[in-house]
């Protein structure tokens, strides 16, 4: 999540500024990389160990790649537990949060669902990070939707995993993707999102739906023409750098600039680490709802988790509304967003694992 695209004047930020785009530059210069060829592709990714989170000395961890259907090739971390049977065991897939690499906070969670028995799967969706697709740095609640389902595609043909027993986890803004994408992928066997944003909710009505028809008119006139402009130079233009503070901010930005942009959780590739977004990238968030099909994913069980102090705790509320049974909400006693990212002592993981224990065993 970024702190410039969710201020107050929120639509009046993501149209307000056109500059030169800096993604390219994000890319870290590795000292020992791995070449891939996909299709035309050329792809190059990091083979030593950048997380910001340790390395687990209970899982095998390995560098993977594989194709969304759009043909834009996604890298991915994979963890695997070294204490593990002969037989095929269950698998993870992580995303998330809107903004961050698979270095962060996905990563963190698939690494931990291993240790706990799983192999998990935490991957850079298209256009960001390590993965492909060019401009760099745009987003889309299609495309990313399908990155999870490209992801399980990738998952369920690996030769350890059952492929009747996947789950998801979407972490912020990839918690809506993964209740998306599991509403249409029927082989995903139960789903959890931690600190949920809808991020089409977000884009289109802003905070707390406070954004009137009028409001939004205006923001998708300047985003439209926002397009010419773009096409003119034939390269998109892009927001401010994210999560830079000048004093005043609310605490929930306060609160993502002390993980994206401190040791805690600064990672150069990470879009909120003090890169961007493309201007127009609301375009689509906000013409395509992503949650209308929520009732759909039952009988698949859905497990909600959120921070009580967290400002984003009425999406996964709504959802929670919207979504059939079997259903749970988990509201933890004092969290707030970001605690949710990488605290180990407040996310819920013996939760998580027992959920899916039971929901992927049935």
């Amino acid at each position: 999540m970024a702190a410039h695209l969710f201020r107050r004047n929120f639509i009046q930020t993501i149209i307000a500024s056109s500059v030169t785009a800096i993604a390219g530059s994000s890319i870290i210069k590795a000292q020992s990389t791995k070449q891939l060829q996909k299709g035309n592709q050329q792809m190059s990714f990091t083979e030593k160990w950048d997380k910001v989170f340790s390395k687990s000395s209970k899982v095998d961890h390995e560098k993977i790649m594989f194709k969304n259907r759009y043909g834009i090739s996604l890298v991915g971390d994979l963890y695997i537990p070294k204490n593990r049977s002969h037989k095929k065991i269950a698998a993870i897939v992580v995303g998330g949060p809107f903004g961050a690499v698979k270095e962060q906070s996905s990563g963190l969670y698939a690494q931990t669902m291993a240790e706990h028995g799983f192999i998990a799967l935490a991957f850079d969706p298209s256009y960001t990070g390590e993965s492909g697709g060019e401009p760099r740095n745009i987003a889309s609640p299609d495309i990313n939707t399908e990155d999870f389902m490209a992801a399980v595609d990738y998952i369920g043909l690996h030769e350890l995993v059952d492929r009747e027993r996947i789950g998801l986890i979407g972490i912020c803004g990839w918690g809506g993707m993964a209740l998306n994408a599991v509403a249409a992928d029927k082989r995903v066997k139960a789903v959890v999102t931690s600190t949920m944003y809808d991020m089409c909710r977000v884009m289109s009505k802003g905070y707390n739906d406070r954004v009137n028809l009028e409001e939004r008119t205006q923001t998708l006139e300047k985003l439209s023409r926002q397009r010419w402009v773009d096409a003119e130079k034939g390269v998109p233009s892009y927001q401010p750098a994210y999560n830079q503070l000048t004093g005043g901010e609310e605490q929930f930005l306060v609160d993502y600039h002390d993980y994206y942009m401190t040791a805690r959780g600064y990672h150069s590739r990470s879009v909120n680490s003090g890169n961007s977004w493309t201007i127009t990238m609301p375009l689509s968030f906000m013409n395509m709802p992503i949650l209308t099909y929520i009732s759909e994913i039952s009988p698949r069980p859905i497990l909600f988790i959120h921070g009580e102090k967290a400002h984003s705790l009425y999406f996964s509320q709504t959802a929670y509304e919207k979504a059939a049974e079997p259903k749970e909400l988990m509201i933890v006693p004092g969290a707030n967003h970001t605690d949710l990212y990488d605290k180990m002592n407040i996310i819920p993981f013996s939760k998580i694992t027992e959920f899916f224990n039971i929901h992927l065993f049935v």
